[in-house]
This record gives C-alpha cells, structure tokens and sequence, in this order.
C-alpha cells in the first residue's frame, strides 16, 4: 500500500472510529449492556466513560485533517485502547456477569488498536521513507 493511500485508509479510520466513540458507545450500552455496560444499576460510571470516549471521538475527527500532526494523540488512543482492553479482559474472566463484554467492548477496544496502529506511521520522517 503506498504512503498516499496509506494516509487516506488512516483518515477514514480516525472519523469512523472518532464517530464511534462519540454515539456509537452510547448506543450500545442501551442495545447490548452485557457486552458493553460495566457498573449497572445506579452507578456513574457508564456517563463518565461516554463522556471521556466521545471527547477523545471529536479529536479523532480533528485529527483526521492533518494526521501526521496528530500523530502522539493516535498512538495514545493505540495504546490506550491496547491497556484497557487487557485490563477489561482479566476482570471480565475473573466475574461470570462480566463475561460477555470478552464478546462486546473488549474486543472493540482491540480492533481499534490494531487498525489505527497498521496505519499509522510512526514519526512524521518514517512517514516520508520509501516503502
């Protein structure tokens, strides 16, 4: 793949994953709470958490503009994503209520950072390499 397509398949990315973080979580902890919604009942924690992950949604969007500016932002979601995707596993294995989030976010969390990572260069000079 070159570096100009490359580019494109990694804005595209930022704005479908930057839409998903912003409705996409929200919706399904409504449609699908046991794979998605942690601290049922009367808890704070399912609004916290849309909120943080919408937030980071609109700056995917930004970023999507410009990405090889925006490149410490993507690997943070990368990463991010990589952490609380393994720590939502262990607790997910450790409670049976829990186990169907190995089926809903967990594994969300680690396709989108397998996908930005495979697109993302980098540094901005390893962007400008020759294949």
């Amino acid at each position: 793949m070159g570096d100009i397509q490359q580019l494109r398949y990694l804005r595209l990315a930022l704005v479908a994953v930057g839409a998903i973080f912003i409705g996409g979580i929200y919706l399904l902890m409504v449609v699908w709470p046991s794979g998605w919604t942690w601290h049922t009942g009367h808890s704070h924690y399912p609004l916290m958490i849309v909120g943080v992950y919408a937030t980071l949604g609109v700056f995917l969007i930004l970023a999507a503009r410009n990405p090889l500016e925006n490149l410490s932002l993507i690997w943070f979601t990368v990463w991010s994503s990589v952490v609380h995707g393994a720590i939502m596993t262990f607790q997910s294995l450790q409670a049976p209520e829990n186990h169907g989030h190995l089926l809903g976010d967990v594994p969300a969390l680690f396709i989108v950072a397998a996908v930005l990572a495979a697109l993302t260069p980098w540094s901005r000079a390893a962007a400008r390499q020759p294949a």
